[in-house]
């Protein structure tokens, strides 16, 4: 009997997916929950289980295609017996006359000229796995349609390499490891004129049309201030020994932006609130969103109930979400939502910047790098760790006025951190 392997239910802002990877071949052995076949929207990276034991009869649709939700994408024969060598995924699709419902196959990008370098096709599970170990395309051989890197590949080079001894080159390569991020470009040779073309990807895309969006359709305004950071950095090293041996946790500094948040956005609700159509909405609750970097972008989880979690539980939260983001895990439901965002550019070093807003929310604080500066305090000059700042918000439903005591507030309640404790 053969099994239907469909595109899993799409919320409703998610149209369609990709193609992005596939896991298995025809004519090879599958288990109930084995991952298929990875689909990329524009928002994550979906995996499609086996919903039955059986052999992959057919594959209905290429690396790169666009599907829709419901729809049929390969089949399982329950009764069939694998082959001793299963076909290529990509060969039997391109064999298939006539697939069901299939787009067109995409035509593979060839170099004309010796100035042009395209970038080695890798798939995104094979793509994390070289991250983990540190590994650029120059040192696996795909198999894949086009020289496209697979999993398998990665595993390979691995298994091979850990029976070979290491042998460190006399010659450093002039070509840069790939990056995680497919949105990052390789490093080029120093002098050169080389070019590369990499097609952006669906998650990507719709980051830039966000973007854009919140641009267009919002009044935003940045304002700044900074922050004493020595008061949070004593507190942490006094307690984080115990903190982390109590509740199997490292203690950070993000927890602690988080609760201040929450203690301002009670006092500035509009600040916490949202415009639908002609209407503003007032949140009752705090769904903080947490910008982190994963492979394919930046990406935004959202703390549920933020307000009703201790900071051990924040703390984890967040690493849970940063190790999903890592490994492209991350759930549909994770990311959507949210009635304010943090964002950190201090991880990567920024001192300064005006971060946009994650449309529909009205307003997102960036924090940055600490750095010890000289400060005047009771009129003495002493150097402290300080952190600037900044708050861009939507001026259609938030005053300059609001914005600015919402600020000081977060520094006020960072500056004393027994404040967030008794909520004054």
């Amino acid at each position: 009997m053969a099994i239907e392997v469909k595109v899993p239910a799409l919320p409703e802002s998610v149209a369609d997916a990709v193609i992005a990877d596939w896991h298995k071949q025809v004519g090879e052995a599958v288990t109930e929950d084995d991952n298929l076949v990875d689909l990329e929207t524009d928002k994550v990276i979906l995996e499609v289980p086996a919903i039955s034991s059986g052999v992959i009869s057919e594959i209905l649709f290429n690396v790169g295609d666009t599907v829709t939700a419901e729809q049929v994408i390969a089949l399982i024969d329950e009764n069939a017996v694998a082959s001793e060598s299963p076909a290529v995924v990509q060969d039997q699709v391109s064999a298939e006359p006539e697939p069901r419902e299939a787009s067109p196959v995409q035509p593979v990008a060839v170099a004309e000229e010796k100035e042009t370098v395209f970038e080695v096709p890798v798939s995104p599970s094979a793509r994390k796995l070289m991250a983990e170990n540190n590994l650029d395309d120059t040192m696996v051989q795909g198999s894949g349609k086009g020289g496209r890197i697979l999993k398998e590949d990665v595993q390979n080079y691995l298994k091979q390499k850990s029976k070979t001894p290491e042998v460190k080159p006399h010659t450093t390569s002039t070509k840069a490891p790939l990056p995680a991020s497919t949105s990052s470009t390789e490093v080029m040779p120093a002098g050169s004129r080389i070019e590369k073309r990499v097609p952006m990807t669906r998650l990507r895309a719709r980051i830039a049309e966000r973007l854009l969006d919140a641009q267009r359709n919002a009044a935003i305004l940045t304002t700044f201030n900074e922050v004493n950071m020595k008061p949070i950095m004593d507190l942490r090293a006094r307690y984080k020994d115990k903190f982390e041996k109590e509740h199997g946790v490292k203690l950070g500094f993000m927890s602690f932006f988080i609760k201040a948040s929450i203690e301002a956005l009670k006092k500035f609700p509009a600040v916490n609130a949202s415009i639908d159509d002609g209407d503003i909405v007032y949140h009752g609750y705090f769904d903080i969103g947490v910008a982190v970097s994963g492979p394919s972008g930046l990406v935004v989880p959202v703390l549920r109930n933020a307000e009703d979690m201790s900071v051990a539980q924040t703390e984890q939260a967040i690493i849970d979400f940063a190790i999903k983001a890592k490994n492209n895990s991350l759930a549909l439901e994770d990311i959507t939502g949210g009635t304010f965002t943090i964002s950190n550019g201090g991880v990567f070093g920024s001192m300064l910047s005006t971060p946009i807003l994650n449309p529909p929310q009205s307003a997102i604080l960036g924090m940055h790098t600490i750095k010890e500066r000289p400060m005047v305090v009771d009129g003495e000059i002493k150097v402290l760790p300080m952190m600037y700042l900044a708050l861009s918000y939507d001026h259609r439903i938030i005053d300059g006025r609001e914005a600015v005591q919402f600020l000081v507030t977060i520094k006020d309640m960072l500056e004393e951190p027994s404040r967030m404790l008794l909520g004054v």
